[in-house]
């Protein structure tokens, strides 16, 4: 089994700098490994965050990016990313980040950066009651021993251990089953198997928020396969992101546990969509989420 490391997101947030070909900065990076035919989404969201944040320089923090995915992209390939300022304005700024995969755009997205004002605050509470993560089993306890549907030694191992972040489900992961009623929800404890590195050319908030965005995305779509009563090894099934919001409302401490709340709002027509929310474990709400994804059951052909 894979040695848990927070590396795996680390190295896939540390951009190169290119020669810009459309717009006002360019970036390079490398998607990850992953044992199915499309790079993981969160990938490109995360890549996207760092790429955007590193044209701010005037302290505005990202507080909103929206989200398209136009096409797969390749796994351990390089994605060109070119940001767009759009705006610098004294409250707030704009740019757009575009990310291109053999001369097409794979990826595309606004992001919207706040200076900070004074004014009243208020946050959400969580919604669900949840054992402390101590008390759950993580992946790699639950998959111990266990195997099913279209499930190799390599997802396996990926879900386990690759992922660069502890997840631990409650109700328990839709791995192989969904175990008990089909609920429409679902809490999951995360935090980085090790203390996250340093990423070159960005803060330590800068890269907490990239890495929100990244983990964010494995596990979203989720409540919604819960509810239809479809687990990952399914076969036939067959999922993608299609777009995807997220705001992060105050910095998050994401060297600690996490607990990501999420429910499905819809689905119909080979989609569904999700919303999330990220707590600490004093309570206090710090980003949120919403995606809508296809949801295909090819019926194993």
């Amino acid at each position: 089994m894979t040695t848990p490391t927070s590396a795996t997101f680390t190295d896939a947030v540390t951009l190169t700098v290119a020669e810009p070909e459309h717009f006002d900065l360019a970036f390079t990076a490398r998607t990850q490994s992953c044992p199915w035919p499309k790079a993981y989404g969160g990938d490109l969201v995360a890549q996207a965050v760092a790429a955007a944040v590193r044209s701010v320089t005037d302290g505005k923090s990202l507080h909103s990016m929206h989200s398209y995915f136009m096409r797969p992209a390749d796994i351990g390939a390089e994605i060109r990313y070119e940001v767009e300022i759009l705006r610098d304005g004294r409250g707030y700024s704009t740019r757009q980040v575009r990310g291109y995969q053999n001369g097409k755009p794979v990826y595309v997205c606004m992001a919207s950066f706040a200076a900070g004002e004074a004014g009243g605050a208020w946050h959400d509470t969580v919604p669900l009651t949840v054992p402390p993560p101590d008390e759950m089993p993580t992946s790699a306890d639950y998959l111990a021993g266990r195997s099913g549907g279209t499930m190799t030694e390599e997802s396996k191992d990926y879900w386990s251990t690759g992922r660069s972040f502890d997840m631990r489900h409650a109700p328990g992961p839709v791995y192989l089953e969904v175990e008990g009623e089909p609920v429409p929800h679902q809490a999951i404890w995360v935090r980085p198997f090790d203390a996250l590195r340093p990423v070159d050319g960005l803060t330590d908030e800068q890269r907490n928020q990239a890495a929100l965005a990244y983990v964010c995305d494995y596990t979203i779509l989720e409540p919604v396969l819960r509810v239809l009563g479809k687990a990952w090894a399914d076969d036939g099934l067959v999922t993608a992101s299609l777009d995807h919001a997220m705001w992060f409302h105050r910095p998050a401490p994401v060297d600690e546990w996490l607990l990501y709340v999420q429910r499905a709002m819809a689905a119909d027509s080979g989609r569904g969509a999700a919303s999330g929310a990220f707590f600490t474990t004093d309570g206090t709400h710090v980003a949120s989420v919403v995606q809508e994804g296809m949801i295909r059951d090819s019926g194993g052909r």
